[in-house]
């Protein structure tokens, strides 16, 4: 894992859900799609990029690979899970959508100025976060980014 770039390496995040239909229909609400390849009536192929997918599994197939005992996402946080979009209206426009299909929203929108996202739990209970980010900062990296928004505004 020395090399940052893995040309054609795909994620495939695992994640269990109660009701497999109800799931799909969440995030569909959502604008995901899915890719029927990889689903069969316990699992379902969400894209989410290029090369990134979620997997929905039933909590049966689920635990089918998992090894330990399954945590409940509505009263254990083991992982969050962000998507980027690509501009703040698309990120309110996406938490209202999550919010109309049955989501619980956790808190307030974050404004950072060069990142925008509001966080939102899945119909399991699963924590997500939708976000933009100005392109410049995700070229420079944020503290290269404030550094000169900061630099520009002095010289204004």
């Amino acid at each position: 894992m020395t090399n940052p770039e893995h040309p054609g390496r795909m994620l495939f995040l695992n994640l269990p859900v109660a009701d497999l239909g109800r799931s799909k229909a969440f995030f569909a609400d959502l604008g995901f799609a899915f890719n029927p390849k990889f689903a069969d009536e316990s699992s379902a192929c969400m894209l989410v990029g290029e090369h990134a997918f979620v997997m929905l599994l039933s909590r049966e197939k689920f635990a089918e690979f998992a090894k330990l005992p399954l945590a409940d996402p509505t009263t254990h946080t083991l992982a969050l899970y962000c998507f980027s979009v690509a501009s703040r209206e698309e990120v309110d426009k996406v938490a209202a959508a999550a919010l109309a299909a049955g989501g619980t929203e956790v808190d307030g929108a974050e404004d950072h100025g060069f990142m925008y996202a509001r966080s939102f739990y899945d119909l399991d209970g699963h924590g997500w976060q939708v976000m933009w980010m100005d392109p410049a900062a995700v070229e420079q990296g944020p503290e290269t980014f404030a550094a000169s928004a900061q630099d520009a505004g002095a010289s204004a």
